[in-house]
């Protein structure tokens, strides 16, 4: 073969006359970490199996959660985006990890013991931070930082809190509505969470307290702001904003469903419409989120002459 010369590398004899063939070693540097980092996430998943399927069991069967399923999709985008990043960080081990993991572990223990296994969900990204830090070191930590913090969002919130919240937003929502149905000229009078109309009466359960539009619109809110502004404080305010726009969304659905009630009947106000006008005015919510987000990105910005 003209203009090429095979190299072949010569075979050691042995003394016995045995041919030995010449391998290409791989250093223990290179399958060490590989080794360690597969025994480390085999051992996580095993130890986190039964909190991993208590929540996606809550993600398919609480529609105050369905947005779970999203949360780890959207952190491993931003895992991902900062790709060039975690190639350049330097990796350093970090002796700081060990308590931060055996805390971890051990609110893991505690919501095991514990009556609900809150401790033991939240001890999730506890553990992953304790793991990350141990192996590569606070540089790597840093650049991981938000995505293994956002996934506090797929976190069902303890049932005690859940209730301590709901409540007063009931309470809330049906005096918004009120209001909102006596301007709008419709015979009204309120008692607590129960809203009084002419021939019918609604009462604001805690399905219709606005928690879930509001942790579901707080959680794309943190990533709308992330992406869409600079500097923190119009991060902090965008999602800010997410709390009264979700109070007075779901307001605004308590009355139109109250209007609708009184002018055509009770009847007209439940089945589909209620279902239709969540998305709607989940839409609507999401629209005026963006709106905020697009008004705040331009505050600062010197004014163009043309």
């Amino acid at each position: 073969m003209d203009g090429y010369q095979a190299q072949v590398a010569p075979a050691r004899v042995g003394p016995a006359g045995r041919r030995k063939i010449h391998v290409p070693a791989v250093t223990a540097r290179r399958v060490a970490p590989v080794v360690e980092g597969a025994a480390l996430a085999g051992l996580f998943l095993y130890l986190y199996a039964p909190v991993l399927g208590g929540l996606v069991h809550q993600w398919r069967t609480d529609p105050n959660y369905s947005h779970g399923f999203l949360v780890p999709v959207i952190s491993a985008y931003l895992v991902w985006e900062r790709r060039r990043a975690l190639r350049s960080v330097p990796r350093r081990t970090s002796a700081w990890g060990y308590p931060v993991l055996v805390g971890g572990l051990a609110m893991l223990v505690a919501g095991e013991a514990a009556a609900f296994g809150y401790p033991g969900r939240l001890s999730l990204p506890v553990t992953l931070a304790g793991l990350i830090l141990l192996l590569g070191g606070p540089a790597l930590l840093r650049v991981l930082a938000f995505p293994l913090t956002y996934l506090v969002f797929m976190l069902p919130l303890p049932v005690p809190l859940f209730v301590g919240i709901a409540f007063p937003l009931q309470l809330l929502a049906a005096s918004l509505a009120t209001t909102a149905l006596d301007l709008a000229g419709v015979p009204v009078f309120r008692e607590g969470n129960i809203i009084n109309l002419a021939y019918t009466r609604l009462e604001v359960v805690e399905a219709c307290s606005g928690i879930r539009s509001l942790i579901s619109l707080l959680a794309l809110a943190v990533i709308y702001a992330y992406v869409s502004q600079r500097g923190w404080w119009r991060r902090g305010l965008v999602v800010l904003s997410a709390v009264p726009i979700a109070l007075l969304t779901n307001a605004l659905r308590i009355a139109a469903t109250g209007v609708l009630a009184h002018t055509v009947g009770m009847a007209a106000a439940m089945g589909f419409y209620h279902t239709f006008s969540g998305w709607l005015i989940f839409m609507l919510a999401l629209s005026m989120l963006v709106a905020a987000g697009a008004v705040l990105a331009r505050v600062g910005r010197p004014a163009v002459v043309p």
